[in-house]
C-alpha cells in the first residue's frame, strides 16, 4: 500500500476507532480475515467466542450496559449464528453493529462461496441492514449505522462488506471521515409547556397513580432525574428491562420490579387512575394497555413517535428524551404541594406480604426449593454486585427477591426470551467492569445454549460466578405442559455434571446436593478467582410466572 492510498480495511478500523470501539465480539472466519489482520496492529481487543451466537449476544449486551456501540463480526455461515443475537438487541433496544464479511461483490449472485442474502437475513432482525460495494463509502456506512442504531429506541444495524472491499485500495485523498458525536443523538429533546402542564394536573387529581420505567429509559447510568420527580411527587414507581435500578428498589417510593407475576404490588396495576409510562410500550407485556383500568389516564414518555398511542390510546403523549422530559415534570411539580396517598400503602402491604409468603418456601429441604438457594445467595451479594439471569422458573424465584439497587446491573432477557444469553451477557459486563463482581443465576435448560463459553470466560480471565439450578427439566414449558395437557412432552432433561464440564474447561466448579453444602460452596466459588459455576440440584417446583402463564392459555381457551 502506498503512502496515498488506503484499503478497506484500514477505514472500516479508522471509522470505528472515531466512533469509540475498542473491543471486537468475534470469531475469526474467511470472510473476515484481511480486517482481523489490520485491526490487530491497531490496539483492538478481540473476544472471541465459542459461537457467533454468543459473540452477538456479547454485543448485544456490552452495547447495554456501556450506552457503548457493541461490534460483532462474522464470516458468512458465522453471521448467520448472530442473528439470535441481533434479534435480542432489537428488543433489548442495544446500540449495536454486525459486521459480516462475504465473497467478492463481482461473485455475488453466482452461487460464490457460502453465499447468503446476508442484507435481507439481517434487515429482518435490526433497524436498517446495508451493503457496502466500495472502500470508498465504507465511513459513511458506517455513520449512517450508528446514527441508526442510536437514533429514537436504540437498537441493532448490519453491514456486509465483501472481501473485495475489504482489501481494496483507495486513494487517501478521495475518502472523508465522520467525527462520531453527530453520529450520536445529540441535545436534549424536551416537550412543550401544554404537554407538561397537562401531565402534571392529572397526576394531582390522581389518587392512584403510578410510573412504570422500562428499556428506553434505561439509556441512562444515572436515575437522579427520576428520582428526584418520584421524591417531589411521592408517587410510586416500578422498573423493568435496563431501567431496573435507575432508583434502587430500597427506595421507599420504588416498589420494584414491574412484573405482574413476579412482583404482587405489580398485580394491582389495574387499580391505577393516572398511569405514567417513561420508555414503557404498550405490547404484550402489559396485554397492549389492557391491564389498565379502562378509565386509567396514560401519560407516554417515548423516544419514538410510533409508540405513542399504539394499542391504546393516551391523554397525554409526549416525543423526546426521557431523562429531560422528566425534569421538566419534576420542575412543573416542584410548584406544587404532594402528600403521600394511601395508595403507596396498600401497594407496600403487597411487598410485606409476598415477602412472608417467600420466606415460608425458602426453608432448607433436600432437595432444595429455588428460593432457599436464592435466599442463601443473598447473603452473599453486594448492592453494586452485576446480576444476570438465564433461563425459566429457577430464575424466576431470583427476580422476584434480588433488588436492583444500581443502575445498569440487573439483566434478564428482554420480551424476545432468547434464552442462552445469560453467560456471554455475564462475560461482556466483566468486560465492562473488570472490577466488579458478575453473578449469573441460570436454570440447566438456558446454560445448556452457550455452556462453551466457560472456555471464553477462561481464555480471556473473566473470573464470573454462575449459580445453576438443576431440576433436569425445561421447567417452565413442563410446568405449563403439565397444567394445560396433563402431561409433559420433551421436556425433561437429565441431572448432568455442569461442574464437571466447566471444571473440564479451566474454570472451578462445584456440585451441592444438600442445603447445609451450599453456603460454603457459594464461598470457595467467589474466593476461587475464577470462572466457577455452582450447580445446585433443586426441586421442580413451579413459580409464579409459570402458573400466570398457565391461567392466560386458560383464558385464552375460555376455560
Amino acid at each position: 500500500m502506498s503512502a496515498s492510498s488506503v484499503t478497506g480495511s484500514h477505514l472500516i478500523a479508522r471509522a470505528l476507532k472515531l466512533e469509540g470501539v475498542t473491543n471486537i465480539f468475534t470469531i475469526a472466519g474467511d470472510h473476515t480475515l484481511p480486517l482481523m489482520d489490520v485491526m490487530s496492529d491497531m490496539d483492538f481487543r478481540f473476544i472471541d467466542t465459542r459461537h457467533e451466537q454468543a459473540a452477538s449476544f456479547m454485543a448485544d449486551a456490552w452495547g447495554r450496559i456501556t450506552g457503548q456501540l457493541g461490534v460483532v463480526m462474522a464470516t458468512t455461515p458465522g453471521m448467520a449464528n448472530t442473528i439470535p443475537g441481533m434479534a435480542n438487541a432489537l428488543h433489548s433496544e442495544s446500540p449495536m453493529l454486525s459486521i459480516g464479511g462475504s465473497a467478492e461483490v463481482s461473485e455475488l449472485g453466482k452461487g460464490a462461496n457460502q453465499e447468503i442474502d446476508q442484507v435481507a437475513l439481517a434487515g429482518a432482525v435490526t433497524k436498517g441492514s446495508w451493503l457496502v460495494q466500495d472502500a470508498r463509502r465504507i465511513p459513511d456506512s458506517i455513520a449512517m449505522a450508528v446514527r441508526t442504531a442510536y437514533a429514537g429506541r436504540r437498537g441493532p444495524v448490519h453491514l456486509t462488506i465483501p472481501l473485495d472491499v475489504q482489501e481494496q485500495k483507495v486513494p487517501e485523498d478521495d475518502v472523508a471521515f465522520y467525527p462520531a458525536s453527530p453520529n450520536h443523538a445529540q441535545g436534549k429533546v424536551q416537550a412543550g409547556e401544554e404537554q407538561i402542564s397537562r401531565a402534571i394536573q392529572l397526576l394531582q387529581q390522581a389518587q392512584k397513580p403510578l410510573i412504570i420505567a422500562a428499556a428506553a429509559a434505561g439509556y441512562s447510568d444515572d436515575g437522579s432525574w427520576l428520582q428526584r420527580f418520584i421524591e417531589t411527587t411521592r408517587i410510586p414507581l416500578m422498573t423493568a428491562d435496563q431501567a431496573r435500578g435507575l432508583v434502587s428498589d430500597e427506595h421507599p417510593y420504588c416498589l420494584g420490579f414491574f412484573d405482574t407475576a413476579l412482583n404482587w404490588a405489580a398485580k394491582l396495576v389495574g387499580e391505577a387512575d393516572v398511569v405514567v409510562l417513561l420508555g414503557k410500550k404498550l405490547d404484550n407485556s402489559i396485554r397492549y394497555g389492557s391491564i389498565f383500568d379502562a378509565g386509567a389516564r396514560i401519560i407516554q414518555i417515548d423516544p419514538s413517535a410510533t409508540e405513542i398511542g399504539r394499542n391504546r390510546s393516551v391523554d397525554v403523549g409526549m416525543v423526546g428524551d426521557i431523562p429531560a422530559i422528566v425534569e421538566q415534570l419534576a420542575d412543573e411539580a416542584s410548584k406544587s404541594q404532594w402528600r403521600e396517598l394511601p395508595w403507596l400503602e396498600e401497594l407496600r402491604a403487597q411487598k410485606e406480604a409476598q415477602a412472608e409468603w417467600y420466606e415460608g418456601l425458602a426453608v432448607p429441604a433436600t432437595p432444595m426449593h429455588a428460593a432457599y438457594v436464592h435466599k442463601v445467595l443473598k447473603s452473599f451479594l453486594k448492592p453494586e454486585d452485576i446480576l444476570v439471569w438465564d433461563g425459566g422458573d429457577f430464575g424466576h424465584f431470583g427476580r422476584a427477591v434480588h433488588p436492583a439497587q444500581y443502575p445498569l446491573r440487573w439483566f434478564y432477557f428482554s420480551q424476545f426470551g432468547t434464552l442462552g444469553n445469560g453467560l456471554p451477557t455475564a462475560l461482556a459486563a466483566k468486560v465492562a467492569h473488570p472490577d466488579s463482581r458478575v453473578v449469573l443465576m441460570t436454570g440447566d435448560g438456558g446454560f445448556g445454549f452457550t455452556a462453551m463459553e466457560f472456555d471464553t470466560a477462561v481464555r480471556h480471565n473473566l473470573p464470573i460466578v454462575a449459580v445453576l439450578g438443576n431440576d433436569a427439566t425445561w421447567g417452565i414449558d413442563y410446568h405449563i405442559q403439565m397444567g394445560l395437557y396433563g402431561r409433559p412432552t420433551a421436556t425433561k432433561l437429565l441431572k448432568t455434571r455442569y461442574d464437571k464440564v466447566v471444571e473440564g474447561l479451566g474454570g472451578y466448579g462445584e456440585h451441592v446436593q444438600r442445603p447445609e453444602e451450599l453456603a460454603p460452596s457459594l464461598e470457595r466459588a467467589f474466593a476461587s478467582g475464577r470462572p466457577s459455576l455452582v450447580n445446585v440440584e433443586i426441586q421442580n417446583a413451579i413459580s409464579p410466572r409459570a402458573e400466570a402463564s398457565i391461567s392466560r392459555w386458560l383464558e385464552r381457551k375460555g376455560k
